[in-house]
């Protein structure tokens, strides 16, 4: 069947019930980021064990990203979705009455497990519903949804925090993201060109690794896991940074996920930067801006370092965007299979390097920037490969 276009009415109840998907998704997958300057006092513990928090989530996700989109061929993307957002957010809503950081460690590694079925298969249901004429821009305001999500799920608990205890910041967040999980199942648009099949572990293994012998995608592949890896890394660390160098507060200190608006906005656009300019040349684009703005993190001005996150946060926005929609094009079967590998990749870089950059931390500031601007250097370089190494994509 023809895919849905932007016109049709059915095109309006993909695209809230997609922004809702990212909504709930990244509000809880990313709640507990604003609270960890909180963690770290409350439970006596070093930045790096609290920043667990976010990478059990994260890495969890990643392991269960590739059997939930397996599971999904059989069962259907829709019905993926949904169950996995509702027990997901059933384990955020047990938090609150948890008494050991080790127990809410291990809590965020469920609930990061029972998120994976949303974006293990977000982005096939678009690939497969909406028309490839309208699918940049269905997209972009599904990434738009992952970026006011992320948005929320540090400024709900920050702000509750300046009003009650960290409990109180985890549990109304919790049900923030209920509500958007009910949202999704209210609407969003029964498949019309999802066939279901058998599933066979042997083959989707070998479909898995055979995509890595493409490399075009295996390069966006390592993209999205040095991106995502750098942006967690910041955000994880940069409160720190705020409240010794400013004695900043730390309600006022998740005002800094307010930078993430730049993100929605500019993914929402990615669609339009991609017809005017190309993948290529928007992906390069979007890596150099995240390289440079790196060093004016080591500014002790303020307004240095807020216009160095606002840019950062559009640019790392955009590119994800960008190379997401890229990998959908580039793959010409086994989507599922496609997109559950660049997200592996991508949530495997914001567990692994927003943990292992705790270390870099704990030396010195200067040493975390040094090490995240290497990273960023990569993101350049591969993004500049597949620019101008390979064919582009119609």
């Amino acid at each position: 069947m023809p895919g849905i276009r932007k016109s049709d009415p059915a095109y309006r109840r993909a695209t809230l019930a997609m922004l809702a998907v990212g909504l709930a998704t990244f509000n809880g997958l990313y709640c507990t980021q604003a609270l960890l300057p909180t963690f770290t006092s409350v439970f006596n513990v070093t930045p790096t064990t609290a920043s667990l928090t976010i990478s059990a989530a994260t890495g969890t996700m990643a392991l269960m990203i590739v059997p939930a989109s397996v599971l999904s061929e059989r069962f259907g993307r829709g019905r993926m979705l949904i169950l996995s957002l509702l027990l997901a957010t059933g384990f955020g809503l047990a938090i609150p009455f948890l008494n050991s950081m080790t127990w809410i460690i291990v809590f965020r590694g469920l609930q990061g497990a029972c998120f994976a079925g949303a974006p293990a298969v977000a982005m096939t249901w678009l690939s497969e519903e909406i028309d490839k004429r309208d699918l940049a821009g269905a997209m972009g305001l599904y990434i738009a949804g992952n970026s006011l999500g992320g948005l929320s799920g540090r400024l709900i608990p920050a702000g509750i925090m300046e009003l009650a205890s960290w409990r109180w910041a985890m549990g109304l967040n919790a049900m923030f993201a209920l509500i958007m999980a009910l949202s999704v199942w209210v609407l969003l648009p029964a498949q019309q060109n999802f066939r279901p099949r058998r599933i066979e572990l042997r083959t989707e293994l070998q479909v898995m690794l055979g995509h890595w012998m493409n490399r075009r995608l295996a390069a966006l592949f390592l993209i999205a896991m040095l991106a995502l890896g750098t942006s967690v890394s910041i955000y994880n660390y940069i409160g720190f940074r705020m409240i010794e160098l400013f004695g900043l507060s730390e309600g006022l200190v998740g005002l800094l996920f307010l930078m993430y608006l730049s993100g929605t906005w500019s993914s929402a656009r990615a669609g339009n930067f991609v017809r005017r300019w190309g993948q290529g040349p928007t992906i390069v684009g979007c890596a150099t801006l995240m390289l440079v703005t790196i060093p004016l993190f080591v500014a002790t001005n303020l307004t240095l370092i807020l216009l160095g996150l606002f840019v950062f946060t559009a640019a790392f926005f955009a590119l994800h965007s960008v190379a997401s929609g890229w990998v959908g094009l580039t793959a010409t079967s086994h989507r599922a299979e496609t997109s559950s590998m660049y997200l592996f990749c991508y949530y495997v870089g914001s567990s692994l390097f927003g943990w292992l950059s705790g270390y870099f931390f704990h030396h010195s500031w200067t040493a975390l920037l040094i090490w995240l601007a290497d990273l960023a250097a990569l993101i350049v370089m591969l993004s500049a490969w597949l620019w101008r190494g390979t064919p582009q994509p119609n």
